[in-house]
């Protein structure tokens, strides 16, 4: 069993921006034993929803991570919703070192925080850039964000290519 965390934007997703999830999930979905993927996020609305969704469509295995501020929010009844009381900034890291993989889609300073802390974990760390979010700045940083080369942070504009990448990853480390 393969966990892979997102980071996603929180507000209210563009149409490309669905578009490009659904093309990730669907490129995931047709090249992995999708049945042996748990799928991490923190929470259930803006672009996370939409990722939710895609995945509850699949049958997907979600455990989502909300923030002590939302946990009473109704989430479906299908998917794993862990309560841990911690703020919104702090259930961030949780979610990110239970991942094996991480993959940020587009966010400002939150998903930023998760891209850090992944980084600093030395998780395989995938981020989607050219979508107009802070999330794309990470790129002047990489393929590592300090001397110490923890992970190397991988950079694409393309969520097929991002999804046939991780499926590259998993295939290496099965």
């Amino acid at each position: 069993m393969i966990k892979i965390g997102f980071a996603a934007y929180s507000g209210d997703p563009s149409e490309d921006d669905i578009k490009d999830m659904r093309s990730l999930i669907d490129e995931l979905y047709r090249q992995t034993e999708f049945k042996n993927i748990v799928f991490l996020l923190g929470g259930y609305w803006g672009l996370m929803r939409v990722l939710v969704d895609l995945i509850r469509e699949r049958n997907g295995c979600i455990v989502l991570f909300p923030p002590l501020e939302l946990e009473d929010l109704e989430y479906p009844a299908d998917v794993i919703v862990l309560k841990l009381g911690l703020s919104m900034r702090m259930r961030s890291i949780p979610l990110v070192r239970t991942s094996d993989i991480f993959i940020a889609v587009g966010g400002e300073s939150g998903s930023i925080l998760e891209i850090v802390t992944s980084y600093t974990e030395r998780k395989p760390t995938y981020v989607l850039v050219g979508k107009g979010y802070s999330t794309d700045k990470i790129s002047e940083f990489t393929p590592y964000l300090d001397k110490r080369k923890l992970t190397e942070i991988r950079i694409f504009d393309d969520p097929r290519e991002l999804a046939r990448d991780i499926v590259k990853l998993i295939n290496t480390t099965k």
